[in-house]
């Protein structure tokens, strides 16, 4: 029986370009094979099919845009073993595979082409061809008319001053570079720093982690950050929302979930988790160290990536004292951390050495402006400087 595999529901990733052919027809495959990679705002995923079998039909090309419940590929589930085989039409199908496939009523155009397209905002169903009389007008030279165009910065041959060399950037980094490059030129970016005392918080913090460690698992800071994030976004939820399209609405969440930048090899992505303002630390804890190790391990599959509200971006681990982290669209404000430093705080009576945790919180403001910004960031203290309001 020759069985299709679609492309499961994608969520925030619908229409995100496929980056990649990871099997070939003819090819004996099983569930957890790979099929394709497709590129998200701050990651690769590799979509797998739900069946075993011979590769008879791939579907898709490299740029072509994933679409839920697209047809990515055909299997023939009675032919389950053995070595790699050939069908019949195996040239036609490599032909068609590796070729754009188009419907009726797309332009022919290559998937760079299709690509840059999107990223411009050109429809290119009515975008004028090369033999139409009217001469095509560039996105630039329209830019350019409206003095709103970005002016490119020049090519340089670094050659002449040196030895250089020129390393290929990380699918990752192709991907979300131009994301964050959007993301820089469409929000007004505004950032809000501050610092929380953490003093009794880590304390407490470091015997809870004592007593996870014999079970499995690990209770960072960050954790109790998050709690503390969702409770403040109870209190202020236009921190979870996002802009209706019509620019004139927002899209209030009923939902709190929160994603995490996490550092791999290929760079950051932002797993997702989900319902953070119902969960205890514990449970948050255990999720975290669970995404972290996928993350690392290049394990990720869509859904792990899919769904914030809310972004957090730590350094701790690393240094620096404040940053401006780049708001991770649609979302409309993201949380920034950096390294605890012991600084001394007045107490009333005289200086004491407190435990500070630096906060970076960018913000659009279309949808928030300072001075809810910095309730919000009142907020967040307050339930870090007391852990009992960490239960409220």
């Amino acid at each position: 029986m020759v069985e299709e595999i679609k492309i499961p529901s994608l969520g925030a990733f619908e229409g995100t370009p496929v980056l990649a052919i990871l099997a070939q027809i003819g090819d004996i495959v099983g569930p957890d094979d790979p099929l394709i990679e497709i590129g998200t705002e701050a990651a690769s995923v590799e979509l797998r099919g739900d069946f075993a079998g011979q590769l008879r039909e791939i579907r898709l090309s490299v740029g072509d845009t994933a679409t839920e419940h697209a047809v990515i590929a055909l299997i023939d589930t009675n032919v389950t073993e053995g070595a790699r085989q050939q069908p019949p039409s195996a040239g036609a199908d490599k032909a068609s595979a590796s070729a754009p496939m188009f419907e009726p009523h797309k332009p022919a155009a290559s998937p760079t082409a299709r690509a840059r397209a999107r990223e411009q905002g050109i429809d290119l169903t009515t975008a004028p061809a090369p033999n139409q009389t009217s001469a095509p007008t560039s996105s630039l030279g329209k830019s350019a008319a409206q003095g709103t165009t970005v002016p490119p910065v020049p090519a340089v041959d670094f050659s002449q001053f040196g030895l250089v060399e020129e390393v290929a950037m990380s699918r990752i980094q192709k991907v979300s570079g131009p994301a964050l490059h959007r993301a820089w030129l469409n929000i007004p970016h505004v950032t809000h720093n501050d610092e929380a005392d953490i003093t009794e918080l880590d304390l407490y913090r470091k015997e809870t982690d004592a007593a996870a460690r014999k079970q499995g698992y690990r209770v960072t800071l960050l954790s109790f950050v998050m709690k503390a994030v969702a409770a403040a976004l109870g209190e202020h939820w236009q921190l979870n929302s996002s802009l209706h399209p019509d620019g004139g609405k927002l899209i209030r969440k009923k939902f709190v979930n929160i994603g995490f930048a996490a550092e791999t090899p290929q760079g950051l992505v932002v797993p997702v988790i989900r319902d953070v303002d119902r969960k205890g630390i514990v449970v948050i804890s255990r999720e975290l160290g669970e995404l972290s190790a996928k993350a690392r391990d290049g394990q990720l599959k869509a859904q792990d990536m899919q769904g914030a509200s809310f972004t957090i971006s730590s350094l701790g681990g690393i240094g620096g004292t404040s940053f401006t982290p780049i708001v991770n669209a649609p979302e409309v404000a993201i949380l920034g951390l950096t390294r605890t430093r012991i600084a001394p705080q007045w107490d009333g009576a005289g200086f004491v050495p407190r435990t500070m945790l630096p906060l970076s919180l960018s913000y659009d403001h279309r949808a928030i402006d300072g001075a809810l910004a910095a309730r919000f960031c009142v907020s967040v203290k307050e339930r870090l400087a007391d852990l009992r309001k960490l239960i409220w």
